[in-house]
């Protein structure tokens, strides 16, 4: 499927609200454009490329994936392969974006059944309350309503002890339950900057004098097995969220991510100047996107 004129412009409307939301709730977006900007990397933060965005959701009735993925499937995204994460409980899907210069669309679910029955209850006290699949009910041709629906809450704020039990047994299950659909992160494209910078291992050498901190989880720069996909992210920032009955804690909310997808084999010979996003590594990596979810667990927060 590919997006109408209409869809296109409604889906970069929607884009944008998640991008200048987050960027107001990740203070380190803006550190690093800065950073590139002082660095010269680039002129402007438009020539950013974004590699990907990333949602986590609850999987239970009405909600989880696929609900979500209505939303973008409406704007001609295509969802692709499955990826399955044995020991954290999650289920996800990459889906291709209508036309290059949108990002690809990251969606992963938490498989509320294998959980323990405490935490199921926890959060079926929440999310039962959700009786009909929102989006059905969302106009999908309306930016405004799209961008306010992935702000909003789905479920009443939960107390501090709900959100504790969980992080005590899954850290994205307590994740989601307080910051529900909010933009997780997004990816910048390495591999189409400036020369000195456009491998991973420049970025994060450039990332780290400059003072940022990295997900250390499996490694600073995490590999595909075949070499072609290579990421990094900044450690989740702690938010001051504020919990039923006005109780305040500190938690994870979003990060930074950042790709580098190298050249496949066969399109080597291209001048640089020829290389296109097809003739590049496409997809994604189960090993990699396992340790990338740590970016907001507290082995890397707490360090």
């Amino acid at each position: 499927m590919t997006a109408s004129p209409t869809q296109t412009k409604t889906l970069a409307a929607v884009l944008d609200g998640l991008m200048r939301r987050y960027r107001e709730r990740v203070p380190d977006v803006q550190g690093i454009f800065d950073a590139m900007l002082n660095e010269g990397i680039i002129q402007s933060p438009e020539e950013i490329e974004n590699d990907h965005i990333a949602f986590r959701t609850m999987g239970v009735p009405n909600l989880g994936i696929a609900s979500f993925e209505k939303i973008f499937l409406h704007y001609g995204y295509e969802k692709r392969d499955e990826y399955n994460f044995t020991e954290k409980k999650l289920t996800a899907y990459w889906y291709a974006p209508p036309e290059p210069q949108f990002p690809r669309i990251f969606a992963s679910e938490l498989r509320v059944p294998e959980l323990s029955d405490t935490a199921q209850q926890i959060i079926h006290r929440y999310t039962d309350t959700v009786t009909s699949d929102p989006v059905d009910a969302l106009d999908l041709d309306d930016a405004g309503a799209v961008d306010q629906f992935l702000h909003q809450p789905l479920w009443t704020t939960p107390t501090l002890s709900d959100y504790q039990t969980l992080l005590a047994e899954s850290e994205y299950a307590a994740w989601v339950i307080y910051n529900r659909y909010y933009l997780n992160h997004f990816t910048i494209s390495v591999h189409n900057l400036k020369p000195g910078y456009s491998t991973i291992d420049e970025f994060v050498a450039f990332l780290e004098r400059r003072g940022f901190r990295l997900n250390s989880a499996g490694g600073t720069i995490k590999v595909s097995p075949d070499g072609d996909l290579r990421q990094s992210s900044t450690v989740a920032q702690m938010i001051d969220a504020e919990f039923a009955g006005g109780e305040t804690f500190r938690i994870a909310g979003s990060y930074v991510e950042f790709a580098e997808r190298r050249v496949l084999p066969p399109f080597r010979h291209l001048p640089a100047d020829q290389v296109r996003r097809e003739h590049r590594r496409e997809g994604f990596e189960t090993g990699n996107a396992d340790k990338i979810f740590e970016s907001t667990f507290t082995t890397q927060t707490g360090k």
